[in-house]
Parts: C-alpha cells; sequence; structure tokens
C-alpha cells in the first residue's frame, strides 16, 4: 500500500505540492523517501493520531537523517522507546571493474535443482544478519524463475550467492549475497556480485543498486573495489513500549 502526503494533509487534500511519500507493505515497516526532515516529523505525528485503525508502525526505514527525524517525533507523540535494526548505506554502480583478486571458477545462473542449497543459504544469512527473511522458499523460487539467483562455482560446487531483481524503469538492485562461513576470504563474494551486476547491465539496467551493513567493513570495501559508489547512509529503527 502506498501513500504520499504532504507537509500538510490539507494542503495535500487541496492539491498542494507534496513534500514526500512512504511506502508500507504489510507486515513490513513504513519505508519513507527523500524528504524535508520537517515532513518526516509531521507524517510521524500524523501517523500517531490516526492511530492503529489506519496504519501499524512498529519500527521505520529509509534515509539516516530522515529516519531519526521521524523517529524522534513518533517516539515523543507514543512514549515508546527507539532502537536501531540496521545501519546501511546505498551504493549505485559507477564503473563496472573486475575483482582485484578475481578467484578461480566461473559464474551461472541457479536452476531448480539448486533450491534447497539457496533456501539453506538464504536462512543462514537471515541468521546471520538478523534480518527476517519472510516466504524464503517462494522467495528463491521467485529468483530461480526470473533469472535472478547467481552462484559462483569453484571446480563444480557452489561457493558464493547473489540476488538480483528483475529490471524495472531501468533499475535492478543486487541482495543478498552470501558466502558460507568456511568459503569467505577467497573473493567469492567479489566475483559473484561483479558478475551478478555484469548481467543485469546486459538485461537493460541503467542503474545498479546495492545496500550493505555498515557494521561489516569487508562488504563495504569489497563492492566500492568493483565499482559501486556510497550515495547515502540508511536507517531501520524499531519502536517498543517503554
Amino acid at each position: 500500500m502506498t501513500w504520499t502526503f504532504s507537509t500538510s494533509l490539507d494542503d495535500f487534500r487541496d492539491g498542494g505540492p507534496v513534500g514526500g511519500a512512504f511506502l508500507q507493505t504489510p507486515p513490513f515497516d513504513p519505508r519513507l523517501s527523500f524528504m524535508p526532515e520537517a515532513a518526516a516529523a509531521e507524517l510521524a505525528v500524523e501517523l500517531a493520531a490516526a492511530g492503529p485503525g489506519f496504519t501499524t508502525v512498529t519500527g521505520v526505514g529509509g534515509a539516516a537523517d530522515t529516519v531519526r527525524a521521524f523517529a524522534a517525533a513518533w517516539t515523543a507523540a507514543t512514549g515508546t522507546k527507539q532502537s536501531v535494526r540496521v545501519d546501511e548505506r546505498l551504493y549505485r554502480l559507477g564503473e563496472l571493474t573486475d575483482p582485484p583478486r578475481p578467484p578461480a571458477g566461473r559464474h551461472r545462473l541457479a536452476g531448480p535443482a539448486d533450491r534447497d542449497l539457496a533456501i539453506r543459504w538464504y536462512q543462514e544469512f537471515g541468521a546471520e544478519a538478523k534480518v527476517e527473511l519472510p516466504n524464503v522458499p517462494r522467495a528463491v523460487d521467485d529468483r530461480i524463475a526470473a533469472g535472478g539467483l547467481h552462484l559462483w562455482e569453484d571446480e563444480g560446487r557452489p561457493v558464493a550467492l547473489a540476488a538480483s531483481t528483475p529490471v524495472l524503469a531501468g533499475m535492478s538492485r543486487i541482495g543478498l549475497v552470501y558466502t558460507p562461513t568456511d568459503r569467505r576470504g577467497r573473493g567469492y563474494g567479489s566475483a559473484v556480485t561483479a558478475a551478478a551486476s555484469a548481467y543485469v547491465l546486459t538485461q537493460g539496467a541503467e542503474e545498479v543498486l546495492l545496500y550493505t551493513d555498515l557494521s561489516n567493513p569487508t562488504s563495504n570495501s569489497i563492492y566500492q573495489q568493483i565499482g559501486y559508489l556510497p550515495v547515502e547512509d540508511c536507517l531501520i529503527v524499531d519502536f517498543r513500549a517503554r
């Protein structure tokens, strides 16, 4: 469900200027677009006043400063507490380059025979990153069917995975990227990310994006080495009762 708003709801109803927008697809929390911090704070107050009959807000995500403004207003209006769940950075691909130390092996798209392995790696990624991935089997099936699940193979054995979204309005996003713990440090993550990025470019992508966890210096480094440039820092904040 998508709602648009202005810095004044009365202005919006009257056809006035739009100050920003937020997207919410239940059961996920709202995701804020680019907007002035004042608009984010006003949105929080309006949603708090509307109550759970309008929408349920247990957290919020978006650009870091925007989220901080929303969270401060929300906790003041509702008496809840806030905690940071994810501190991440958005990257956009500039000029794609090969990893500085290319590993052995090759890229291929995952097929139905890789389904069980991909499901297990998705679940391992979620547990390690402490993120909830709803309906993993369906997500894997959808990615395989769309040609958006990428494997790096070494000696005929899958050693890393990357997912890509279908190209929409010229944009594709890479994520998630996962290498099992016993295969790390060999360049497989860089290689599969570069290969997935190259693939979506051949499918017509003009913009290729990905998010990284700022607490993981390795991923933030390797993506820049293959041509990704930082765009903005983002937060996901959870709210809970005091």
